[in-house]
């Protein structure tokens, strides 16, 4: 099958994240047994998803892996001019629900597979593709923590996040955290009787909103977009009717830390503030949606200088958003970023990738195949 093919097959399945993913997980397993890959499913502790890892050559011998997530965002917007989950060609450009981000990378991989087959490899080629990645990378952390069983320890880990087939040597890092308070309600011409829950949110996002701004003070990283770790509120509610005492507030913020900040720390004083409203009475609770740490990888090191030769491009120094190269080299695997598409074009209607990407990325494969042939 060709790299278009496997595509819209790919895109038919609305592989949503934090939706049960046997369908695509099974095709996909399937088609790379076909192929003569080794395959493991390793279901996730959610019973309903699963990541699937396999092999082409000796798994006893330190390899590569080629890391992407089989999840996409919802498709709801109504910007979409076509069916999101049904691949639209025109011209160079094929539009679907997950193109970009990162389906089409999955496709290149699966596409390459009879030509790395093909080879007598005398280092592996291993394929991590995991679920939820959108919801903080989820899946993927599960995946890592089995790889000793699966495999000798990788060289390296190649996470094909859109980049227009440019490597990247290093993203922030991300903390995200939920935020609720709950109070006392009752009627607003007697707030001595009641507890507002607004009123207890607008001193915790205080504290977030001056966090925010001593971050911009440094540390600095001029390689990064802003070159400073960053705080956001980004989303918040509360409260019945305006002649009622609000008895609830939730509030979600996000810290982007960035190479040698840990994102969560960000958080901290902000989960300081929250807790400290006990002691009026508040009851709180805070629950950490995702974390995954910053990627920062050497200019000389041996996976940099192995995709600057691969894709005839010096890899970028940063972007500021995230991915799971963080979290294979927190486990000691180098890591670097390099894939198909536009990350502009990702989370938004009428997403699409073009052919010529997929074919330059389909050739870094089976180049890199050549690299490690016996």
């Amino acid at each position: 099958m060709t790299a278009e093919e496997i595509l819209a097959r790919l895109v038919a399945f609305a592989s949503v994240v934090g939706q049960p993913n046997e369908a695509i997980v099974e095709w996909i397993a399937n088609y790379a047994e076909g192929c003569g890959a080794r395959v493991t499913i390793l279901p996730g502790p959610e019973g309903d998803r699963a990541n699937l890892f396999a092999t082409i050559g000796p798994a006893e011998m330190p390899g590569l892996i080629l890391s992407g997530h089989m999840d996409v965002v919802p498709a709801g917007e109504p910007g979409w001019t076509t069916d999101p989950f049904a691949l639209r060609a025109d011209g160079e450009r094929l539009y679907g629900r997950g193109t970009s981000d990162m389906k089409g990378f999955l496709a290149c991989v699966l596409a390459a597979l009879p030509a790395l087959a093909a080879r007598p490899l005398a280092r592996p080629i291993h394929l991590a593709f995991s679920y939820d990645e959108e919801a903080g990378c989820r899946g993927v952390r599960h995946l890592i923590e089995a790889l000793p069983q699966l495999c000798a320890k990788p060289q390296g880990c190649i996470v094909g996040e859109p980049s227009g087939m440019r490597a990247i040597r290093a993203h922030k890092g991300k903390a995200a955290a939920r935020i609720e308070i709950r109070g006392r309600s009752g009627h607003s011409s007697r707030p001595d009787q009641g507890l507002n829950a607004i009123h207890a949110m607008a001193a915790v996002l205080t504290e977030a909103v001056q966090s925010a701004e001593a971050l911009k003070a440094g540390p600095l990283d001029a390689n990064f977009a802003p070159p400073y770790s960053s705080l956001q509120i980004g989303v918040i509610g509360g409260g019945q009717a305006l002649n009622i005492i609000p008895d609830f507030c939730a509030a979600e913020i996000e810290a982007r830390a960035i190479a040698g900040v840990s994102p969560a720390a960000l958080l901290a004083p902000i989960q300081t503030a929250m807790a400290a409203l006990t002691a009026q009475g508040f009851e709180v609770s805070w629950d950490l949606l995702s974390e995954y740490p910053a990627l920062s990888l050497a200019t000389g090191a041996p996976l940099a200088s192995l995709l600057r030769d691969l894709t005839g491009q010096e890899p970028l120094a940063a972007v500021s958003y995230g991915t799971e190269a963080g979290l294979y080299q927190a486990a000691g695997i180098e890591a670097i970023i390099c894939g198909p598409g536009d990350i502009a074009r990702a989370h938004r209607p009428d997403e699409y990738i073009e052919i010529g990407e997929m074919a330059a990325c389909q050739r870094m494969i089976e180049d890199l195949g050549k690299r490690l042939h016996s």
